[in-house]
């Protein structure tokens, strides 16, 4: 097994994923409290002696508007967050070191390197000669 150590952070690649993660959670509880707040806001304001007609088209605009802006809301709290986390992470690892992994092949035998850049490539044709390929 070979072990391998993280020990700083990209700022803004930890934040997009944070922003991303964060937006899908957003997707979720938005369309969830949307559709109690359509479903229940309606029925309290049309019992309520309203309009009927009135409390549930404004309970379904509130009810959409909720679908859309929690994800939004959650996605811009989870790109602050990353960021923050990013920074205080590596900070946190220049004091103490980072977080260490162990890292195993799937494939039976034991943890191979990644092929150098330029992995499988040939050299340029030469006349007279049959190129090979790896495959």
């Amino acid at each position: 097994m070979a072990k391998y150590q993280i020990r700083r952070m990209g700022v803004f690649s930890c934040a997009k994923i944070y922003a991303v993660v964060m937006a899908a959670f957003g997707v979720i509880i938005g369309v969830i409290y949307g559709l109690i707040f359509m479903v229940v806001g309606g029925a309290m304001m049309a019992g309520g002696g309203r309009d009927s007609g009135a409390a549930g088209a404004s309970s379904l605009v509130i009810g959409v508007v909720m679908m859309v802006a929690i994800p939004v809301i959650y996605g811009v709290i989870g790109f602050v967050a990353g960021a923050i986390g990013g920074v205080v992470y590596n900070i946190a690892a220049g004091f103490v070191g980072g977080i260490e992994l162990e890292l195993e092949s799937m494939e039976g035998g034991g943890y191979s390197t990644p092929p150098a850049p330029g992995w499988g490539e040939q050299p340029p044709h030469q006349a007279g000669q049959q190129q090979q390929y790896p495959y």
